[in-house]
């Protein structure tokens, strides 16, 4: 079980992004982003490709470094933490990739328990018995044998879930949750992560471009796009948005782009 700090029992935004500014070399992905996430609300992040979504999502779980800026998470600034104190935050967090990123030569059961063996020092017992519930909790259970390459892609999704809330984490992470599958699927996949916000009392952040399924299970989105956000409110704050890149999004409308006939040449003939 996660360590539990006094210090921010009592905290609103359980996740805070203050000023985030990100470089790719001379490219600057993230322009200055500030976003909050409220205990206990499911957050989808929205946007097209290349919007910054992902990157946000990356930083949030410490895999990059910012130019500048702060990100809180459960009061503690983590672009300042330690390697250390990082490893400890992480017990706090649960993800799950959008691929599933299951180990092909490990059966379901140990795919879904290498967090307990990395993090805690229980018993063998006590560790297929927390299995067992939580493949119950994904509607799974009696899978726990299987290979990876014997599950439907919804199945991977769900045992990635399970191995994502094993150590019954505060937050919870989830890439692009309904990419590849089917509508049916889809939806129970999402009715499954709004059982688990409500019966676990988890803050969930959820990153995706499926409009359906944001619509279904957001309290708030926040739409990204070139890097900046456009708004952050609810599911009819941004349906009623008249921000034109946002209507945009919405009704899959693909972008005007002037192009200046000079620098475009410019690029195409530009040496290195």
């Amino acid at each position: 079980m996660p360590d539990v700090s006094t210090q921010d029992k009592d905290i609103e935004h359980v996740i805070r992004v203050e000023n985030l500014v990100t470089h790719f070399g001379d490219r600057e992905i993230l322009h200055n982003v500030n976003i909050n996430v409220r205990k206990g609300e499911v957050m989808v992040i929205m946007g097209g490709s290349g919007s910054g979504k992902t990157t946000l999502l990356r930083h949030m779980l410490g895999l990059h470094q910012a130019s500048s800026g702060s990100i809180y998470m459960l009061g503690q600034d983590i672009t300042q933490l330690s390697k250390k104190q990082m490893y400890e935050m992480r017990r706090n967090m649960g993800v799950a990739f959008q691929g599933g990123a299951l180990f092909s030569s490990m059966t379901v059961a140990e795919n879904i328990q290498l967090p307990l063996y990395e993090h805690t020092s229980l018993d063998d017992m006590t560790i297929k018995i927390m299995t067992r519930m939580k493949l119950e909790v994904v509607n799974l259970a009696g899978f726990e044998d299987l290979m990876p390459s014997e599950l439907s892609g919804g199945m991977i999704k769900r045992v990635a879930l399970a191995r994502s809330i094993i150590m019954d984490p505060r937050l919870l992470f989830f890439d692009e949750p309904s990419a590849g599958l089917d509508p049916v699927v889809s939806a129970e996949l999402d009715e499954l992560i709004l059982r688990l916000r409500d019966a676990m009392g988890m803050t969930i952040v959820i990153v995706t471009h499926e409009l359906d399924s944001a619509f279904r299970i957001a309290d708030r989105i926040t739409v990204l796009d070139q890097g900046q956000i456009l708004i952050t409110g609810s599911v009819e704050d941004v349906k009623n948005c008249d921000n034109e890149r946002v209507q945009n999004l919405l009704n899959r409308k693909p972008k005007d782009e002037d192009i200046d006939p000079e620098a475009y040449l410019q690029r195409l003939t530009r040496e290195g």
